[in-house]
């Protein structure tokens, strides 16, 4: 990522900003049943959420989003000027701001999870202002999520042109959305579930779905798989990171979107690709260990987090 004045470089992302609702059941789950718990609502949305952690990693942040012209939106406009991220996004006043809404288990991990986005179908249109060119013009790279169509995401790749285009995966059935742009992504952060989706197959190891994204032409990728190693794909090698144990789990939801910010905020400053996923590692570590959406720490905190992440591992 290259820039020509002191300023710290700009990452521009291009994707979810809506309300994220997590309802965590206080005992053992019981399916068909009332299971009690607490409900907690927060500001989110995969995008907003990796922002938010590269920011806190030293990356200047700007948006595209879209939202409602109703209370949720408004929230979601302080929530985007409160971490000092450039907001570029339209507000549809006629719309409903997009929601997710996840059930998750005593441990911390998702039952289920809804998702009400209906919203986003209109990012094509947006994407072709003048105002959203100028934007992505602007910017030193690109982070987009599969929350956008496939249409979009298509534009999004065109106005990328020479620029780190990077994006999330999201789930196993939006992810399906990035396989036209394939080639040009220079880093893809997808779960195993969602590559194996991606790459058309019901299962298959790592090394497989890795040598087939790559023959689709994907430049870079990382690979989460739960407590399992990370396998990450660079222009030339396969590495893996055994991820460090969280000292407690309060919440899964959110991991991989620290894990997405804190690595392209390290790329941003320079890191390889297998060095930078460490720094997304103990990001997700901590993100993890927290119940608020995005982790809140300062510097010692994430240093002492990253001393606890093994060094990336090649392999053959």
């Amino acid at each position: 990522m290259t820039r020509t004045t002191s300023r710290p470089p700009l990452l521009l992302g291009i994707g979810g900003a809506h309300i994220d609702r997590r309802g965590q059941v206080a005992g053992i789950y019981v399916p068909g049943a009332s299971n009690p718990g607490a409900m907690r609502e927060d500001v989110g949305g995969v995008v907003f959420n990796a922002l938010r952690t590269a920011r806190r990693r030293g990356v200047g942040c700007a948006l595209i989003s879209m939202r409602g012209g109703d209370s949720g939106g408004e929230r979601v406009a302080r929530e985007i000027a409160e971490a000092g991220i450039e907001d570029h996004s339209a507000v549809f006043l006629d719309r409903v701001t997009a929601s997710y809404t996840a059930l998750i288990d005593r441990d911390g991990e998702l039952i289920a999870g809804f998702a009400d986005m209906g919203l986003y179908d209109l990012f094509p249109r947006q994407l072709r202002r003048s105002a959203c060119r100028d934007a992505i013009a602007g910017a030193d790279a690109i982070l987009c999520d599969a929350n956008l169509p496939a249409a979009a995401l298509e534009l999004v790749a065109n106005a990328a042109a020479g620029k780190p285009l990077y994006a999330i995966g999201i789930s196993p059935a939006k992810v399906v959305r990035l396989a036209g742009i394939l080639e040009r992504i220079d880093c893809l952060f997808v779960n195993r579930k969602e590559a194996c989706a991606l790459a058309g197959l019901d299962a298959g190891s790592p090394a497989d779905v890795l040598a087939f994204l790559r023959a689709k032409g994907l430049r870079g990728a990382v690979v989460t798989d739960g407590a399992r190693p990370v396998e990450i794909l660079d222009t030339t090698m396969r590495y893996s990171i055994a991820p460090p144990s969280p000292r407690h789990i309060s919440d899964v939801t959110g991991a991989g979107d620290a894990l997405a910010g804190a690595t392209v905020a390290a790329l941003a400053r320079g890191l390889s690709l297998p060095d930078s996923a460490r720094e997304g590692l103990a990001a997700a570590m901590l993100a993890l260990e927290s119940p608020l959406a995005v982790p809140a720490f300062d510097a010692n905190e994430f240093a002492s987090a990253l001393a606890l992440v093994p060094a990336a591992v090649p392999v053959a």
